[in-house]
This record gives C-alpha cells, sequence and structure tokens, in this order.
C-alpha cells in the first residue's frame, strides 16, 4: 500500500512541522486525521472538521479510538513554551508514550516520531532525554514499525538571529564559526511523509546548506540591508550561563539548556532539501 492510500494520523499537527506536513498531505490528496487541542489553524489553512480530532494527549483517555482505522501515526507532538504545568517527561515522553499504546491497541502499522539531531549524545539535556527515552519504548515495540526522524534546527529557529540583527546587533559565544545546517519545515516534511514508505529505523536529517552562526548572523543583515553588527562573547560566559539555567526549573531554563547546549560545536546533519535559509530570512525581512 502506497502512502497516498494509508490511513494517516498525525499528532503535534498545529506546531512548525505538524502544519508542513498537513499541507503537504493536502497536496497529495492523503487520507490523512488532524490530533490536535485546538482546530483554529487547521480550519485556517482549510483542513476539513471531518479530518480534525481534538483531545489534550496528556490524558489517555481522550486518546481512546485516535487510531482506530489508522495505518501511519506521525507524531511531532513536544513542548515548544511549557503551560498547564506540564513539563517535558509529561509531554515528549509520556503523551507520547499514551499515542504509541493507543496505536499500538489498534493495531496501527507504522509510527514515525520527530526527535532532536543528536540527542542521543545529550542526555543532560532535559528536553532531549525525554524525548529518546521515548525513542527507546519506540524501537523496542512488538507491535508497531516505529520510525525516528532526528532533524537539524528548523529554519523557524533561525528567527532568533534573525530578530536581533533587525534589533541591530546578534549577540554570538566563542568565534562565531560553529557549523550548522538547518532545515525548512517543508523540506523535513517531505522527507517525513516519504519516510512512510521506507524502511529504515533512524534518520538524522538537516538542510542543503552548511553555515557558520556568523554566516547566519550576516544572511539575517543582508536581508534586513543593514551593516553587520556582531558581538561575540567568550565561551567560558555560555558555560557559566548554562550552570546556571540548569538549576532552573525546566519553564524557565529548558529552552536556554537547549540552546546553550547545542550551539557548544558544529552540528552538521546528512543534508537533503532545496529551501535555502537566506530566502527565508528575506521572506521575513519583506513582512
Amino acid at each position: 500500500m502506497q502512502s497516498s492510500n494509508k490511513r494517516i494520523l498525525v499528532v503535534g499537527s498545529t506546531g512548525y512541522l505538524g502544519l508542513h506536513i498537513i499541507e503537504h498531505l493536502q497536496g497529495m490528496g492523503a487520507d490523512f486525521k488532524a490530533l490536535a487541542r485546538n482546530d483554529k489553524k487547521l480550519c485556517a489553512q482549510g483542513v476539513h472538521p471531518n479530518q480534525i480530532r481534538l483531545a489534550q494527549v496528556s490524558e489517555p483517555s481522550e486518546l481512546k479510538g485516535v487510531c482506530d482505522n489508522i495505518d501511519v501515526v506521525i507524531s511531532c507532538l513536544g513542548i515548544t513554551r511549557q503551560r498547564d504545568g506540564l513539563g517535558y517527561m509529561d509531554i515528549d515522553y509520556q503523551a507520547n508514550l499514551n499515542l504509541l499504546l493507543e496505536a499500538e491497541r489498534a493495531g496501527a502499522s507504522k509510527f514515525i516520531y520527530i526527535s532532536a539531531f543528536n540527542a542521543p549524545i545529550y542526555q543532560d539535556v532535559r528536553i532531549l532525554k525525554a524525548k529518546e527515552k521515548f525513542v527507546r519504548r519506540l524501537l523496542a515495540s512488538e507491535v508497531v514499525d516505529g520510525c525516528v526522524i532526528r532533524p537539524n534546527g528548523f529554519f523557524s529557529d533561525m528567527t532568533e538571529i534573525f530578530n536581533m540583527a533587525k534589533a541591530g546587533r546578534v549577540h554570538l559565544f566563542g568565534d562565531g564559526s560553529q557549523a550548522i545546517n538547518p532545515i525548512h519545515g517543508q523540506d523535513l516534511a517531505n522527507f517525513v511523509v516519504a519516510c512512510i514508505d521506507a524502511n529504515e529505523q533512524q534518520y538524522d536529517l538537516g538542510g542543503p546548506t552548511t553555515l557558520t552562526l556568523r554566516d547566519i548572523a550576516n544572511l539575517a543583515f543582508d536581508a534586513l540591508d543593514k551593516p553587520s553588527r556582531i558581538t561575540y562573547y567568550p565561551d567560558s560566559l555560555r558555560k557559566l550561563i548554562l550552570a546556571v539555567v540548569k538549576r532552573l526549573p525546566e519553564k524557565w531554563g529548558g529552552p536556554a539548556e537547549f540552546f546553550l547546549s547545542i550551539i557548544a560545536k558544529d552540528s552538521v546533519a546528512p543534508s537533503y532539501g532545496d529551501c535555502q535559509l537566506k530566502d527565508y530570512y528575506q521572506t521575513l525581512a519583506n513582512k
């Protein structure tokens, strides 16, 4: 059965990647449902109400039946901003586990999960520890075929550097030579959907172009037609701040802990796609 004929459930469907996946599935005329807490973004994208299932993923009782008559589950589920008193283990691990248990009960054939590049080697970072705890459970399933995709930074993550440039100055740790190949949500969505018919269990994935953080800052200034102004701080300061945020509750320290950990060294994944960061920045500048 080809992916276009399989019944697909997209979870985390209103996030950056989730909406790109929904758009891709719409374009190919796929049979899909979108699971979300709120249907506003999905309706704005033209998703029919019959294709939307509303549920709170942290409540197992609300997930009963969501995987019935579903062949493939795609989960982009994870915390971006903590709210409702829920943490990484509550959502990135437990909510995904709730979903997996329901998929196993319903007899789904495949479960695709989006983790993060290099997550296995950053197990002292709370969000990545939660993600990889779920990965281990997924790949151990004897009921569904698990597939884990670990993308590099999203273009949307690079918006922070663009916003600094827009304000007039970009602040970097070290000399800005750390390399990364971020990926656009559109390219990643194409890859995720292609994995429905693939056989590998794990994939690392980045965008088509490798850039240093300094390169990225300069792309932002170029898009804004502003002179490049970059302030470099010693890496010892990054380490000091990281030591502090690790002691903070997840709600305040979690995002900074993630960011300050992964920018310590190069983060280059196998390249994929066509979308360029400079074009993404130009689109932001034109707005």
